[in-house]
């Protein structure tokens, strides 16, 4: 293992703790800023839409910046940004403070990839792209619920310390363990957007879209999604959130190594009809703590089950443009988020936390149809190809 590799996952971690932990919080900054769940739900919004649409834009914009460089300064941006939200005085402050976080955010994870990608051999830049993506699905599993459990015992703006500290410990990983970075090749804002004239691959980056959005459409309010289970026990809600997490990680593992052996079609289908199937019944199964773990545990297990065969998918399709793919893929995933905030805060006022599963579920099946859509495409291409090559 190349401990650069490491230096960058943790930077990874780091910023998927800031993207996630807001779930553990949510009813403490509704209360410090006097705001209805919904509205406390946009930090989590701000966050993932500024990353989502500022990540393909800094690393266009930023080409010719040396790389170190780069993930320094956004480190930096990341840090100043979290002890400033944890400082805010108004709600319209913090929430601009989660903008320039997600700029922060933007200006390292990218980055984080494309190095990672170049400083090991070709045949090795699938595996160093794991281990760098595996720091956002390990935030989930560690540092999401150990930054909640940490705002629960003390306040939601120690959370917010506790993810500065992530990100000092990441800048200095960076400044003393990596150097000699190769400079990449400068990829124009239009080049990185290109694959989406592709049907199949801006179909296969939809299904991300709003299979995520479902996924934290409730994970976005869970403390509130499951309070009954809960009973306002700081503790507990961070064991929940490390069986969501782990699940997760156990689900991306085994998924990655199934999805070769019967294809990403069935993996899909298989994963997604399952997770609706779970998210469905959370009304009843998150009443009661026993039947509430075991509905996390699964809903976790195919919750991040659906990234492996996704990005296998989208490597096949563009094998030479991987890294420009899946870091629409990253979009994609953010851009999700951003969804699953809104209409979260709109499910909340109408339906009620405790029947967020429902919007979940409906998004879940949209991400079924586009995927539907997008093996038909990919078959209709191959069979093109084909009739092509034999003529």
């Amino acid at each position: 293992m190349d401990k650069r590799l490491l230096v960058l996952a943790f930077g990874m971690f780091a910023i998927g703790t800031d993207g996630f932990v807001m779930a553990g919080v949510l009813p403490q900054i509704a209360h410090f800023y006097d705001v209805g769940i919904g509205a406390a739900g946009q930090v989590t919004t701000a966050y993932a839409l500024s990353f989502a649409l500022l990540a393909p834009t800094v690393a266009a914009i930023a080409g010719n910046v040396p790389r170190k460089t780069l993930m320094l300064l956004g480190m930096t941006v990341f840090v100043a940004a979290n002890l400033a939200t944890a400082v805010a005085p108004t709600f319209g402050v913090a929430i601009l403070m989660r903008v320039i976080t997600g700029l922060g955010a933007a200006m390292f994870a990218p980055t984080a990839s494309g190095v990672g990608a170049m400083i090991v051999a070709p045949e090795r830049r699938g595996f160093a792209l794991s281990i760098i993506i595996g720091g956002l699905t390990t935030a989930t599993a560690l540092g999401s619920p150990l930054g909640s459990v940490i705002g629960g015992v003390g306040d939601w703006r120690w959370t917010m310390i506790f993810v500065s500290a992530l990100g000092v410990l990441a800048f200095l990983g960076v400044l003393f363990l990596l150097s000699n970075l190769p400079m990449l090749s400068a990829v124009s804002l239009a080049r990185r957007l290109a694959p989406l004239a592709d049907a199949r691959i801006l179909l296969t980056l939809l299904t991300t879209m709003l299979a995520m959005g479902g996924n934290f459409t409730v994970y976005t309010y869970f403390s509130v999604v499951f309070d009954r289970a809960i009973g306002g026990n700081p503790l507990l809600l961070g064991i929940l959130l490390v069986v969501w997490g782990a699940s997760g990680t156990i689900g991306n593992l085994v998924t990655g190594r199934i999805v070769d052996r019967l294809g990403v079609r069935k993996v899909l289908l298989t994963v997604m009809i399952l997770e609706a199937v779970d998210m469905a019944l959370f009304a009843w199964t998150g009443a009661v703590l026993w039947t509430a773990v075991l509905a996390i545990a699964i809903w976790g297990l195919f919750a991040w089950s659906i990234q492996a065969p996704q990005q296998s998918r989208l490597v096949s399709l563009a094998p030479t443009a991987a890294p420009i793919v899946l870091g629409l893929n990253n979009s994609g995933t953010y851009l999700g988020v951003t969804t699953a905030g809104i209409l979260g805060a709109a499910g909340v006022h109408t339906l009620g936390a405790h029947h967020l599963g429902a919007i979940g579920v409906a998004l879940i099946l949209l991400a079924l149809a586009t995927c539907e859509l997008a093996t038909w495409r990919i078959t209709a291409a191959n069979r093109t190809k084909a009739a092509l090559a034999t003529t």
